[in-house]
């Protein structure tokens, strides 16, 4: 009984009272009191503590943004003396167009200035005298016309607007349409006084003549029908893809083909030229010609003036030396007053070069802020798209009659009304069936070797009426990239062209602008089809290399210098087109940045490339369109290429520069400033701060022609915008 009656009176379980259980819950509020204290005190000290840092953060930046402001004007005034470069490359500029006139003037080598209107129009008379020229002598001819159409174009587009005036802008453009039509009308002479010689030139084998006349700039083929057999409705000429497919309506009828490939476009209407008095900038003081004529009198009457009360000031006080020795004195204080005079104007000549410049360069980023509205179906919009290749001007003519030899001389009828167009299909085809009789004609083109396409070319046909490009009226386009060639049908014969979207490369994926030697950088733009270099130095540009899918492509733009304006003009023409303009925002996805902020920004990279290399950010796309961000480092030109180099990245709004905490691998953007680093008001002063005294040296010593062409390649590209 004892061990199991000790057994049942453990197993019983010892009865809590009221007493222990509030005494439990007591003990628990306790506990629970003091961690929440705990916690409270913990939570304070720590916002305590944030709050501190806050404060101190704050302090810190409130420090850094009144040492910034502190030495904001001494920067900007430092920044305003290295930004001498542009209106000094501007004043070379313009001595360059005075010397090249000059040049032209003492060459005395027969050809026209065409920038004198007397002369152009004298070439343009005595051209329009001469009669019976050949194709031969034509196209030998067509090399001095097209060099002057050239120049006259490079003045329109190379000189400021605000050194155009409307009258010579009407009178270049003039002389460049008659120069286009006379010279396509000299090729129609040629090709009528060819084709009356068709049956002395037929082939042997077929007893048609087909005929094809090469120059570097023009193409021709030509195909005179003698035979009119129905069977022979293909034709090819030799050596080449090109050709056509006829009806057998033109086949049986005194008809020739003509082709006349011209590698220039004289057939899309010249674009228009923007004038001082269109232009406008709400950002930048600007200057209009005849203002800076108007100050430039009143300063000079002022300075005159100036110089008078000086001399009197001379006179009166050293009125006595004058009197022992007045020739040398007065002698001496004029040339002095000249001097100050001639300084006074060329700080004032440059004060105002230097507004008109800035004007100038920030009316390069005005977006247009309406879309062009085309009102025709299947017009061409030529903001969106650009005619590459040339043109081809596809034509049916009438057969003239033909050279026939009489006892030793050769007679041919001479028609007074000319080379004449056959119509197909004809205006009343009443009698015929249309579709069946005059079917469209198949055409067969060799595309350009010159010429970049990134996607299939589209066709166009010149609607003369419309005076536009259109692409109704070609079917069955079909292109062969490896072959390079285009086959279309064409309902009628005219002029017809290739067209590219001309934001094919557009917008970039990134970009790097490194120094290569003394005034000398690299520009590379990578985009979705290809990677382009472009070389830079002193006042011109060179295509460095092309990459397509990897691989070295080979152009002939290669190796050839040219100044910036024509080497954008070459590039756009190869269908390389990097260049955007006011109206490109409305066809790309754009990254959208105030002009001003971009100017800014431009500006002072081109002044720091000598010694500093740039490159694209993922973060610019992420921060508002009053900031960009781009990653920076110190590259001497004699280094070598760094495996993963250490890039710095920047934030610039256009009145204060910083450093970024972030990196190009963070997870999430953010302004926060770079530890141990300073707000600066240029991006100049921001990046002298970690820089070495060498790449300093460099940038100060870098020439103010290669400075202008290097900010002149990014205004042109927009790389902080389309990127």
């Amino acid at each position: 009984m004892g061990p199991k009656a000790k057994k049942k009176s453990g197993s019983k379980k010892k009865r809590i009272t009221k007493a222990d259980q509030l005494k439990q819950l007591q003990e628990e509020e306790e506990r629970r009191q003091k961690e929440e204290e705990e916690a409270r005190v913990k939570y304070e000290k720590e916002e305590m503590e944030r709050l501190e840092i806050q404060r101190a953060e704050k302090e810190k930046l409130r420090k850094l943004e009144a040492k910034d402001l502190e030495r904001r004007n001494g920067e900007l005034e430092e920044l305003y003396l290295l930004e001498a470069c542009f209106p000094e490359a501007e004043k070379l500029k313009r001595d360059s167009r005075l010397l090249s006139q000059w040049k032209h003037y003492i060459q005395c080598d027969g050809s026209p200035d065409p920038s004198i209107s007397q002369e152009i129009n004298t070439f343009i008379s005595l051209w329009k005298e001469e009669t019976n020229e050949t194709f031969e002598a034509v196209t030998a001819k067509s090399k001095l016309v097209l060099n002057l159409i050239e120049k006259l174009k490079l003045i329109l587009l190379e000189t400021p607007s605000y050194d155009l005036q409307e009258k010579n802008i009407i009178q270049y453009q003039g002389s460049i349409l008659e120069l286009q039509e006379l010279l396509h009308l000299k090729f129609n002479i040629a090709t009528e006084i060819l084709l009356r010689q068709a049956s002395t030139l037929a082939d042997l084998d077929s007893g048609n003549m087909e005929k094809v006349i090469r120059d570097e700039n023009v193409t021709v083929y030509v195909w005179a029908n003698l035979k009119k057999n129905p069977r022979y409705r293909s034709i090819r000429f030799s050596e080449t893809q090109t050709g056509f497919e006829i009806p057998r309506i033109l086949a049986t009828s005194d008809i020739a083909l003509r082709l006349l490939h011209t590698r220039y476009d004289h057939v899309t209407p010249l674009g228009p030229v923007p004038t001082a008095s269109q232009e406008h900038t709400s950002t930048v003081t600007y200057f209009g010609k005849d203002e800076v004529k108007s100050v430039e009198a009143a300063v000079s009457k002022d300075v005159q003036e100036e110089y008078k009360e000086q001399e009197n000031e001379s006179n009166s006080v050293h009125e006595e030396e004058t009197k022992v020795d007045e020739q040398g004195g007065i002698e001496g204080q004029t040339s002095s007053v000249q001097e100050e005079s001639e300084a006074t104007k060329y700080e004032l000549e440059m004060k105002l070069l230097s507004e008109t410049v800035s004007a100038a360069q920030l009316l390069l980023l005005e977006n247009a802020s309406e879309k062009p509205y085309f009102f025709e179906e299947n017009e061409v919009d030529l903001c969106q798209f650009t005619a590459l290749g040339g043109v081809h001007h596809l034509d049916i003519l009438e057969l003239p009659p033909q050279c026939k030899p009489r006892k030793g001389w050769m007679i041919v009828e001479i028609l007074k009304e000319g080379l004449q167009k056959y119509t197909y299909p004809p205006e009343t085809a009443e009698d015929f069936e249309t579709e069946n009789t005059f079917p469209p004609i198949e055409v067969m083109l060799e595309v350009h070797e010159n010429v970049l396409f990134f996607e299939n070319p589209m066709v166009a046909r010149w609607d003369a009426e419309g005076k536009h490009w259109k692409t109704d009226g070609i079917s069955n386009v079909s292109y062969k990239s490896e072959d390079r060639l285009i086959t279309f049908s064409l309902d009628t014969f005219g002029p017809v062209t290739l067209i590219q979207d001309a934001h094919v490369n557009m917008p970039y994926q990134s970009w790097e602008l490194r120094p290569l030697d003394v005034n000398k950088v690299l520009l590379t733009v990578t985009t979705v089809f290809t990677e382009i270099q472009i070389q830079i130095k002193e006042n011109l540009c060179m295509l460095a290399s092309i990459k397509l899918n990897n691989q070295k492509h080979s152009s002939t733009l290669e190796e050839k210098w040219m100044t910036p304006v024509s080497f954008i003009i070459a590039l756009k023409e190869a269908g390389l087109n990097i260049f955007p303009t006011g109206h490109s925002h409305f066809y790309v996805v754009i990254n959208y940045k105030l002009p001003l902020v971009e100017v800014k920004a431009y500006r002072q990279m081109a002044l720091l490339s000598s010694a500093f290399a740039f490159g694209w950010s993922k973060w610019n796309t992420v921060c508002n369109s009053d900031k960009v961000v781009f990653q920076v480092r110190e590259h001497l030109p004699k280094e070598e290429p760094i495996q993963n180099p250490n890039w710095t990245l920047l934030m610039f709004n256009g009145d204060r520069a910083q450093s970024l905490k972030i990196n190009e691998s963070s997870d999430a953007f953010s302004e926060a400033l770079k530890e141990e680093t300073e707000f600066h008001s240029t991006l100049y002063h921001m990046v002298k701060d970690f820089a070495s005294k060498e790449a300093m040296k460099k940038v100060r010593c870098s020439s103010c022609q290669f400075v202008d062409s290097v900010c002149h390649m990014l205004l042109s590209t927009r790389l902080l915008s389309y990127s």
